[in-house]
């Protein structure tokens, strides 16, 4: 499974104290915690109302559900009506992280690793060719390379 960056405005109105900001934050780890879900340590009471997000680690592949839980548990611990932001993953370079990748671009394909004579990991990735035809194979094969941070080869079937 992966895990998801999922940013939430917590304060879209600007309205909340410094105070009560803390305390949302405290009860959003509360929550998160009995929720199986983290929350990235921000200093939220000196961020700008603009760029007070919440960020909260969630593991899971749907990302409207993850945002939807995200924007649930700042709903409940800030008492404002949150809105969903940006959602990414952590890539730790796993084989998780790679099909993840091909379902971003709704692609399915076979994934194996080797390691060359230095003993460094080389990711091969079979698509099929029927999948080329809708997104270019460099496209593919640059965020495959970003995401594991090691070499990869697409075999086209």
């Amino acid at each position: 499974m992966r895990t998801a960056v999922v940013r939430v405005g917590v304060d879209p109105t600007g309205e909340l104290t410094p105070a009560r900001l803390a305390d949302g934050m405290t009860r959003l780890r509360e929550l998160c915690g009995a929720a199986g879900a983290e929350v990235v340590d921000n200093n939220l009471p000196v961020m700008p109302a603009s760029r007070r997000e919440a960020e909260l680690l969630i593991v899971g592949d749907d990302p409207d559900a993850l945002t939807r839980l995200a924007v649930g548990l700042c709903a409940e611990a800030f008492g404002t009506e949150p809105v969903a932001g940006v959602l990414t993953y952590i890539s730790r370079g796993t084989d998780d992280d790679a099909y993840g990748v091909l379902a971003g671009f709704g692609l399915t394909g076979d994934i194996t690793r080797t390691a060359d004579d230095d003993g460094w990991d080389v990711v091969h990735v079979t698509l099929r060719k029927a999948d080329l035809e809708r997104i270019p194979e460099s496209r593919i094969h640059t965020a495959l390379e970003a995401s594991l941070n090691c070499e990869v080869h697409i075999r086209i079937v």
